[in-house]
């Protein structure tokens, strides 16, 4: 896929669509001090930190290259290059386990939403069988002598008025 380094591949891309340096300057708000240190893998003339990364999402935005693609393949150059300062893996490794805990609790998020959604039909199912079997059973005749309710209201009504009588209230 590449013949150069990465800034040569960088320009070369940005050269065959057309697209000038002053552009891309423009449009991101990137001095072009660094973006020609891009180009020219002068790593060391950037800005440094995570502030890297940004300049190469930019650029490659504007030039209308896959982010992700070249974004990996400049930490590999600047890794490689030796031009990596002690401070800038740290920001590397500290990116990427921030990225890693987003992606662990957007999944934790998506595992809770299924088991809900999961939950509530399977309540729903079990609601519509219940509804079904009584409507049946009230059609057929069957459902009161499974829930003698009536039978069961009456009862306590009888007995309810028969304490009322042998308790007068007081007063």
């Amino acid at each position: 896929m590449s013949k150069g380094s990465f800034g040569d591949d960088l320009r070369m891309e940005r050269l065959s669509r057309g697209i000038a340096l002053e552009q891309i300057t423009e449009v991101t708000k990137v001095s072009s001090r660094h973006l020609l240190a891009l180009e020219s893998n002068q790593f060391r003339s950037l800005p440094g930190g995570i502030l890297n990364k940004g300049i190469v999402r930019a650029y490659v935005k504007v030039v209308g290259l896959d982010e992700g693609d070249w974004i990996t393949r400049f930490q590999r150059a600047y890794m490689a290059s030796g031009q990596m300062l002690d401070d800038d893996q740290n920001w590397i490794e500290f990116a990427a386990n921030v990225g890693r805990a987003r992606m662990r609790a957007h999944e934790l998020r998506q595992l809770r939403l299924k088991w809900l959604g999961a939950g509530l039909l399977g309540l729903l199912v079990m609601l519509a069988g219940f509804l079904s079997i009584r409507y049946f059973g009230y059609r057929s005749g069957w459902w009161p002598s499974i829930l003698p309710l009536q039978a069961w209201i009456g009862e306590v009504t009888t007995n309810f008025a028969g304490f009322i009588r042998n308790h007068p209230p007081q007063g």
